[in-house]
């Protein structure tokens, strides 16, 4: 063998000791557990959510941990849950809804106004709502997507036309809980109870769960629901590799407008009333819970069962401290502290792609 031929061995020996030492740096526990939390970005709220109950489980006991007590955490969530299943298709786009609160409000005014001004029949009631919810979607998503104007403008705007609408149509009016069960039990379909094992379920509970259940099935198996995340990962590579991205987004907003739609429907369970001044925190509600939930505000990652988990903790530190006495300002506390930690453990797990 010649010096050439030595030279050139050490050379690829040197190069395959350097890849070797790369690889093994970036196979660390820390990058492990970063790369983890990248492919299961539910993972980490669905942790802070399972110690949030033990902790909140041994400072109170039965209290706390019972199945009354726990199902009571999911009724409470049910309404934020649905709103938050809404914006999260919004968010995995890298855009964001305001409109969703007044939406919700404005379907649930439209279903109890036909129903009691115009004598509308109840079904055919809660139907033009859910239509309602759509349009209002339809509107945002064509701003954001034809227009192409930024969504936080587009639904800030919306919010305050759906808003006014709702007040002069329904003129401040409230149909009380007595009316509607007395002649349209359907509109409070959503707030019927049963009971399993000592643990309280309502309608409302159980469509939550379903439709976060059957839209993280949706957009893992679906070409629609990866068109979703590519157009919030980078709209303009989706549009090169073939996804119409204009089509994806009015899909999207629509969907979500029929999701809050819904939100207002169980509204109307939960609360037994139409009440045009009801559930407007459910914008800022929304938010937090899919932000605590892990999906990420620049779009293109996230699970929307982190939504769900994220609602959950909410309702957990909120029934919690309740129960243990503390100041309601304690929760607004905590729960900012959780957002601030969110959005940095997002970061940091970006890098994993960077």
């Amino acid at each position: 063998m010649t010096d050439s031929d030595h030279y050139e061995t050490s050379v690829r020996e040197k190069r395959a000791e350097t890849v070797a030492e790369f690889q093994d740096h970036r196979r660390s526990p820390l990058h492990r557990i970063q790369h983890l939390l990248h492919v299961t970005p539910a993972l980490v709220p669905l942790i802070v959510l399972l110690v949030s109950i033990i902790v909140f489980g041994l400072l109170l006991g039965s209290r706390f941990f019972s199945p009354f007590a726990l199902t009571l955490i999911l009724q409470q969530v049910q309404i934020v849950g649905i709103v938050a299943a809404a914006q999260s298709l919004v968010i995995l786009t890298a855009g964001i809804d305001l409109s969703v609160g007044a939406i919700m409000v404005l379907s649930s005014v439209v279903m109890g106004q036909f129903t009691f001004r115009y004598g509308i029949p109840a079904p055919v009631a809660v139907a033009c709502g859910l239509a309602v919810g759509t349009a209002c979607g339809f509107l945002n998503g064509w701003l954001v997507s034809v227009m192409r104007l930024p969504p936080f403008i587009v639904t800030l705007g919306s919010w305050q036309i759906f808003l006014a609408t709702n007040y002069l149509y329904s003129a401040n009016e409230t149909i009380r809980a007595q009316e509607i069960e007395a002649e349209a039990p359907i509109l409070q379909f959503f707030g019927a109870k049963f009971e399993i094992g000592g643990a309280v379920f309502t309608v409302g509970v159980v469509f939550m769960i379903a439709l976060i259940v059957l839209l993280g099935w949706v957009l893992r198996h679906t070409a629609w629901g990866r068109h979703v995340y590519a157009v919030g990962d980078d709209a303009e590579a989706a549009q090169l590799s073939g996804v119409n991205v204009k089509r994806t987004l009015v899909s999207v907003y629509m969907l979500s407008g029929l999701i809050c739609a819904f939100a207002g429907w169980a509204l109307i369970g939960r609360i037994g009333s139409v009440s045009p001044t009801s559930g407007y925190d459910a914008n800022i509600e929304s938010i937090t819970a899919v932000v605590i939930g892990g999906i990420s505000l620049f779009g293109g990652r996230g699970s929307i069962m982190g939504s769900l988990f994220g609602a959950l903790i909410v309702g957990v530190f909120s029934l919690g401290l309740r129960l243990l006495g503390a100041d309601a300002q304690w929760t607004y506390f905590f729960i900012g502290v959780l957002i601030i930690a969110a959005v940095a453990v997002d970061q940091w797990i970006r890098k994993v792609s960077a």
